[in-house]
């Protein structure tokens, strides 16, 4: 998660945008309600096909309707990414992050530095 905090530091600050975040706390998944819209319908759309590679695994996910009108986007990431990437104490508390006042520790927004 700080690796993700500092990127996307990285990306407000490219784009000048202030960017909120709001994560579901362990074990809520099931009031998420993207999960339920969606996922039922991904499992139905591979039933009974082997997941034989990944090409095969994001045309499934990719070529998802659901009875809504709803369309799964997905594509594959073929970048390789350094492992074991550490980010400092000092990074973390130099990064524009005002938390919320509801649950701020899942809850914040990244502002660009000025």
């Amino acid at each position: 998660m700080r690796l993700f905090k500092r990127e996307l530091q990285q990306f407000a600050n490219d784009t000048g945008l202030s960017i909120s975040v709001s994560h579901f706390p362990p074990g809520t998944s099931k009031w998420n309600k993207i999960e339920h819209r969606l996922f039922s319908f991904i499992s139905k759309n591979w039933r009974g096909q082997p997941l034989l590679d990944l090409v095969t695994i994001v045309n499934l996910i990719g070529n998802t309707r659901t009875n809504a009108g709803l369309k799964v986007c997905c594509e594959l990431d073929e970048n390789i990414y350094e492992k074991g990437v550490v980010v400092s104490d000092e990074e973390i508390q130099n990064l524009n992050l005002t938390r919320d006042q509801f649950h701020g520790d899942w809850n914040y927004t990244i502002s660009p530095k000025k």
